[in-house]
């Protein structure tokens, strides 16, 4: 707590956001049944909380994909794990903790395109404008955000501060100090 400059989003915020995402999911994926593809690690909270009040039936499955060291992108999109089951023909959403430069998005999208989904959405809990490199077609956004180095609910600083109930920005100091 110690490390963190402020707070942005509550948890009860996060909840109840999130709760008015997955009644707009409810509705646009109604008569369907979709595979919800969670991000690994950053989505885990943000997942969950949305798979709380998704109403229908569904499948979740989760990939590893990489493209960031400490707070900086690398620009390379490395997918270390895969999802396990055909995506043909089926509606995909995307479940991403944060958008930011949309370089991974970017690709991750594509590749499901390419491997016949009928249609792929994504759903993040905060939305970086500011930071895009490459366009994304959000569907379903959190929370719209500054450009601020963020933590919490999933979001983390070298693999800390995911556990933090809330969205909250990192002192510089702390990234700075270790990255000097």
């Amino acid at each position: 707590k110690n490390d963190v400059k402020k707070v942005l989003f509550s948890n009860e915020e996060v909840v109840n956001r999130t709760k008015e995402l997955a009644d707009q999911i409810n509705k646009d994926y109604a008569g369907s049944t979709p595979i919800l593809v969670g991000l690994l690690k950053g989505s885990v909270p943000f997942m969950a909380e949305l798979l709380k009040n998704v109403d229908m039936f569904c499948q979740t499955e989760y990939m590893v994909v990489s493209s960031y060291q400490g707070t900086q992108t690398t620009g390379e999109v490395k997918i270390v794990k895969d999802i396990d089951v055909s995506i043909k023909d089926r509606d995909i959403l995307i479940v991403e903790d944060i958008v930011d430069t949309g370089i991974t998005l970017n690709t991750i999208v594509k590749l499901l395109k390419h491997r016949g989904a009928r249609s792929v959405e994504i759903a993040c809990l905060l939305n970086k404008e500011a930071r895009r490199v490459v366009p994304v077609d959000v569907k379903y956004t959190g929370f719209f955000i500054p450009d601020e180095f963020v933590i919490g609910f999933g979001l983390d600083y070298n693999e800390m501060y995911r556990n933090l109930p809330y969205v909250g920005v990192l002192k510089e100091e702390v990234y700075q100090r270790r990255n000097a």
